[in-house]
């Protein structure tokens, strides 16, 4: 829980300091994939995160703390969340800073993964 904690802060963190990271992927990149298709082909431009994400899931599955599913349906709903989040944000549609919803944010994505 602690983990998924870590990743919600550090996301809401770079969309609150380098917006136009987080921006430049929801807005530009996942808009118009073909235009990047000779440099940045489907998911090699996040591989890294999304390595780190697979060793997290995979972990946390070792451990007994999440329950084993497939890793599609967990990145989804992990960064779904946060990207639906941060979209709002963007829009200016929260009413609260979208630091405050850090902590039920991670609660609700870890009472969705944690084994049953």
């Amino acid at each position: 829980q602690e983990k998924i904690e870590a990743i919600v802060h550090m996301y809401f963190r770079i969309a609150k300091d380098r917006p136009e990271t987080i921006e430049y992927f929801l807005r530009v990149y996942l808009s118009n994939r073909e235009v990047f298709q000779n440099c940045c082909e489907g998911m090699i431009c996040v591989s890294a995160f999304v390595t780190e994400m697979m060793i997290f899931f995979e972990e946390g599955v070792r451990c007994g703390e999440l329950r084993d599913q497939d890793f599609f349906s967990a990145f989804g709903l992990f960064m779904g969340y946060l990207g639906g989040m941060v979209f709002i944000h963007g829009e200016n549609i929260l009413p609260k800073p979208l630091e405050s919803y850090e902590h039920t944010i991670a609660e609700n994505i870890y009472y969705a993964l944690k084994s049953r």
